[in-house]
């Protein structure tokens, strides 16, 4: 059997997310503009897929075919009969939930790869034996040959996602170093291209000279369309003594189907700006302009309060191991107005409280953009995970000038979060009823302080293109050196462009110290209900937790790389920023602390990230249902078997046949030479 650290165990934690009531609540329009808006999130959320490994869509195929044709108690019936046993079946079901959870092979969190809990021949006997291999035995002998030695398979290279020699990601080809990586970032830069949208594929030409194409994701090629603003950026280019294409219709056939729904949510939105910003989505996605994108999340900003709350888009870039390149995701949520009014009361004390924070003024924005802040039950979250809250949009320009929204998700937290004593591990004895009793409270707390004044604080100091400053040169003083600022972010340079591989999670962090800090203001905590001894326990609770999470994350760290998976920012001093955040997140064996011996503790005691099941909606006439799935492994597989009713072979065939066209690209990466550019 593999290491623990590359299984899911058959016991982890299964949760249902609850959302009838705030569903019950909602008018039949409403409804109608939610499940539109779900659907496209659903259709989106399989670009992950082919974001995350080669085989992952090979995979998804297989597992989807597998249960279309049996459910999981009719395949369990074949499974006993051909030999398996109980555990072994079930070891089966909780690796398909994960691919489903995670929407590929890798942990969302954590960025490792997993694999089944049980013998390889067995699956296959399974598979081969299955009622999908008797009504179709090509496509699932073929599905099988393709990933089933990778399925498996924990050579050193694939049991992380990584660039180069450190892992796999289908973000680049196979034979891109980091090298690659940051020559084209600065390729984008020269061209005020966004990665967000884009992969990057690498190929040496018959000159010897590398040509790299990034290729944008949308539902048109590259065939010129009028009036579009990317078609004068479709085309080659030399660049610093590379040949650079810019290209598009990545995901395609998958992006076709978001913007079908998103057309048909249009039809039900509530308010002009709903309307404007799924038009903007629409263009974004048919085109392949982030531009676009970024326009539609300005009337995002500008649609205060709404029932049905909804995001889509390539988001988040934690899994790009260069940190440029966002993940495709999507939510559909409605509002909890009893946690929302302590949000609305907190952000009615932002601008008192970021006097609190300990950095100048001039290190703040001119003027707080007093944010939507609300507390969300989530009805769909597509994607390889779901986080406890959200603070976006991520494009630094907005962000600075018109704002943004922040959202937590509280049926997310009800349940992701819910800790069981007896997996209590790393506390004293005194401190785990306590820790039970707070830790929910107290996260509230958190989340709302790293979301409104974690991510919502500060500002970049910027010279545009016309060498004008957002900042006085001469009075403003680094606190850090007590000279003038020596650095500043150049026209088209963002957070993530400029720190890379570190933006993600050093942005975290920051929002994180922010919410430990601000936890301390009997302020901060009479807005949420808590005075005297329970305001006292809120606050050492959350700082229990803080550390024990940091203990906890030793598991995340590769000692072969000696690199973290997932885990200075106004004056863009990279240099700076990134000797601070080295020196915070070494490892060594090096007591008092001893981390790496720590470590092997942690990874035998670990408890693995629970897994969500979420609900689906039906559409019959003009009415919209829910239905919802039991808490197992074998309820989310349901829930996804349900989930594409009229054209999930279809899909399937899309995803493979997407997959295909570029496997190319990773047949032989160990053929390249480590750096070439």
């Amino acid at each position: 059997m593999a290491d623990t650290q590359y299984i899911l165990p058959n016991d982890i934690g299964v949760s249902s997310l609850d959302c009838r009531e705030a569903f019950r609540l909602l008018l039949p329009t409403e409804r109608l503009y939610a499940h539109h808006l779900s659907r496209a999130a659903w259709y989106g959320g399989l670009a992950v897929l082919l974001q995350t490994s080669p085989e992952a869509p090979y995979i998804y195929a297989l597992l989807s075919r597998l249960f279309r044709a049996q459910d999981p108690d009719q395949l369990r019936q074949h499974a006993l009969a051909e030999g398996l046993t109980e555990e072994e079946y079930q070891a089966f079901l909780v690796y398909t939930a994960g691919v489903y959870s995670n929407m590929g092979n890798y942990k969302s969190f954590g960025d490792t790869k997993f694999v089944p809990n049980l013998p390889k021949e067995k699956l296959e006997r399974v598979i081969l034996g299955s009622k999908a291999a008797e009504q179709h035995p090509e496509e699932v002998r073929g599905l099988w040959q393709t990933c089933g030695e990778l399925m498996f398979s924990l050579e050193s290279r694939l049991r992380h996602l990584g660039l180069g020699k450190e892992g796999i990601t289908t973000y680049f080809s196979g034979n891109c170093t980091m090298e690659d990586a940051k020559l084209a970032q600065d390729f984008l830069d020269s061209q005020n291209l966004s990665a967000y949208n884009t992969r990057l594929f690498k190929e040496v030409g018959q000159d010897g000279k590398p040509c790299y194409e990034v290729r944008l994701a949308s539902v048109l090629s590259t065939e010129p369309i009028l009036d579009s603003e990317m078609n004068s950026k479709l085309k080659s280019y030399e660049f610093q003594g590379s040949n650079f294409r810019v290209t598009r219709g990545d995901y395609a056939p998958i992006l076709q189907k978001v913007v079908e729904h998103l057309e048909k949510a249009k039809a039900y939105a509530a308010t002009s700006h709903q309307e404007q910003m799924l038009a903007q989505y629409i263009e974004s996605f048919t085109h392949g302009s982030v531009e676009a994108h970024k326009k539609g999340s300005r009337f995002w900003i500008q649609d205060k309060g709404p029932i049905v709350e909804s995001y889509i888009g390539f988001i988040e870039s934690y899994r790009d191991p260069f940190g440029s390149r966002g993940e495709f995701e999507g939510f559909v949520a409605m509002v909890n107005k009893a946690m929302s009014a302590k949000f609305e009361w907190l952000v009615a004390s932002a601008e008192q409280l970021l006097k609190e924070l300990p950095w100048p003024p001039a290190f703040e924005k001119d003027k707080f953009l007093t944010p939507d802040f609300t507390s969300l039950d989530v009805l769909t979250f597509a994607g390889s995970g779901i986080p406890a809250g959200i603070n976006i949009p991520n494009y630094d320009d907005l962000r600075q000038t018109e704002g943004f929204k922040n959202v937590s998700l509280g049926n997310v937290l009800a349940v992701a979060y819910a800790t069981q004593r007896e997996k209590l591990t790393f506390l004293e004895e005194e401190d785990k009823d306590l820790y039970i009793r707070w830790k929910g409270p107290s996260f509230d707390v958190q989340v709302g302080l790293h979301e409104l004044l974690g991510h919502g604080s500060g500002k970049l100091f910027v010279q545009d293109e016309k060498g004008a400053f957002n900042f006085d040169q001469e009075t403003v003083i680094n606190p850090e050196t007590g000279e003038q600022i020596q650095s500043w972010y150049r026209s088209g340079e963002t957070w993530d462009s400029k720190f890379s591989t570190i933006a993600s999670s050093y942005e975290e962090c920051r929002a994180e110290s922010v919410g430990l800090y601000l936890c301390l203001n009997p302020q901060v905590l009479e807005i949420f209900g808590f005075e005297g001894a329970d305001a006292e326990d809120v606050v050492y609770v959350n700082w229990l937790n803080m550390v024990r999470a940091g203990l906890l994350a030793l598991e995340f760290y590769t000692p072969e790389a000696s690199s973290w998976r997932q885990v200075l920012k106004s004056t863009g001093d990279v240099a700076g920023g990134r000797a601070l955040y080295e020196g915070y997140a070494a490892v060594t064996d090096a007591p008092p602390e001893c981390f790496l011996s720590l470590r092997d503790t942690v990874l035998l005691r670990k408890e693995a990230r629970k897994l969500i099941v979420q609900p689906n909606t039906r559409l019959k006439g003009s009415e919209v249902q829910l239905l919802e799935y039991e808490a197992s492994a074998a309820g989310l597989i349901r829930s996804f078997s349900e989930r594409f009713p009229e054209d999930g072979p279809e899909l399937e065939e899309i995803l493979t046949q997407l997959a295909t066209a570029d496997a190319r690209f990773w047949k032989c990466p160990s053929e390249t030479p480590s750096g070439q550019a």
